[in-house]
């Protein structure tokens, strides 16, 4: 694979906060938040908060709403809650809050798990989204899950160096009118 990156531009590090959504998992046992942790900071990227919630809708769209409604929080990564049982609530919760939707996101996230986990990845509702100038991207809460949106997508889409193009760079123009 060929290096994707023009070094003539700079490295923009963000402040992105982490929401594990889950009845379950506790600080010590966030396998996917720490995951998630580890490889934006590793990246060159900020957390400004990390936060468990546990699945219910209006506790994830309350805890979302508040970190888009920040000026200094760049990007929101949800772990957790995007599958089609009783409980699992991300999209409902997060797609109203969205002024726009990435949809290539979702469909590329689904087509690199399809490669890892076979026809299991139809289960996923993973998806991503524009909201006050705020990315938010919303994946599986497994390990895996998180490794691979981070890795293969979120990544070198939130790297200013990447061509062609990348979403670091039209941060700016989010809130045009």
């Amino acid at each position: 694979m060929s290096d994707s990156h023009d070094y003539k531009h700079e490295f923009k590090s963000l402040n992105i906060s982490i929401l594990t959504v889950s009845d379950s998992r506790t600080e010590e046992t966030d396998k996917s938040g720490k995951t998630l942790v580890e490889r934006l900071t590793q990246a060159g990227h900020q957390v400004s908060e990390k936060a468990i919630v546990p699945d219910d809708i209006y506790q994830i769209r309350a805890m979302v709403s508040k970190w888009i409604a920040d000026d200094a929080t760049d990007v929101v990564i949800t772990s957790g809650g995007t599958g089609v049982t009783g409980r699992d609530g991300t999209p409902e919760a997060v797609t109203p809050l969205l002024d726009k939707m990435i949809d290539g996101f979702g469909e590329i996230f689904r087509f690199l798990s399809y490669e890892e986990i076979n026809t299991s990845t139809l289960q996923s509702r993973a998806l991503a989204g524009v909201a006050n100038g705020t990315y938010i991207f919303c994946v599986p809460g497994s390990t895996g899950a998180c490794r691979t949106a981070w890795d293969k997508l979120i990544k070198e889409q939130l790297d200013a160096r990447t061509r062609p193009c990348n979403l670091t760079e039209l941060m700016p123009r989010l809130l045009e009118k």
